[in-house]
């Protein structure tokens, strides 16, 4: 289907009158309502002068309309009663804004995965604290497949780094730090009671 001179007239003339775009493709024929409403837009015909159309532009004519003859018809008020002050609508008592991110934590403190502080073994966290202090402090760029890829402190920091210790096989971390993350069930059950 091509848009002929005649086709363009005819949409535009109908939608000056206020037709839908369903109303105006079913005129036309051979043409979609998303079709007259592109061609519409590319015309440079969304302003609408008259009141029908989509959803948006029918509530507002309308509402103007209502409220135009209801203010002619109702009586102006007495002096009293134009005197009273409007009350202003009350401003909600919002709660404080809360902050984007959580507290920071400081290096040398695991990340994830996060357990409770009751499930990880005092042990394996005192190793952990032994360990970071031997850890190669990498980047996320100089980590490899070998190399451990337990985060410390926080990415928004320049102090933020990665363990970099030798992993252990099959695992993303080094020995200290699966001690931490991968606690066997049936000790974290124990703990738990």
């Amino acid at each position: 289907m091509s848009w002929t001179d005649e086709r363009v007239e005819l949409l535009k003339k109908m939608w000056g009158e206020g037709q839908s775009a369903s109303q105006i493709a079913k005129e036309l024929g051979g043409v979609t309502r998303n079709a007259v409403i592109g061609k519409v837009h590319r015309l440079g015909l969304s302003n609408r002068s008259g009141g029908g159309g989509t959803a948006k532009a029918e509530t507002k004519p309308k509402a103007e309309a209502k409220a135009k003859p209801a203010a002619k018809t109702t009586k102006k008020p007495s002096a009293p009663e134009a005197a009273k002050p409007v009350p202003e609508p009350k401003a909600e008592a919002r709660p404080a804004p809360t902050p984007a991110r959580k507290q920071i934590i400081p290096a040398g403190q695991p990340l994830p995965p996060q357990p409770s502080a009751n499930e990880i073994d005092p042990a394996a966290l005192a190793k952990v604290s032994e360990i970071e202090k031997k850890a190669k402090k990498l980047t996320l760029m100089e980590l490899t497949e070998r190399t451990c890829k337990w985060p410390v402190g926080d990415p928004a920091t320049e102090d933020f780094w990665f363990c970099g210790l030798p992993v252990q096989q099959g695992k993303p971390y080094c020995e200290a730090h699966v001690g931490v993350a991968f606690q066997p069930m049936s000790s974290r059950r124990d703990r738990r009671r």
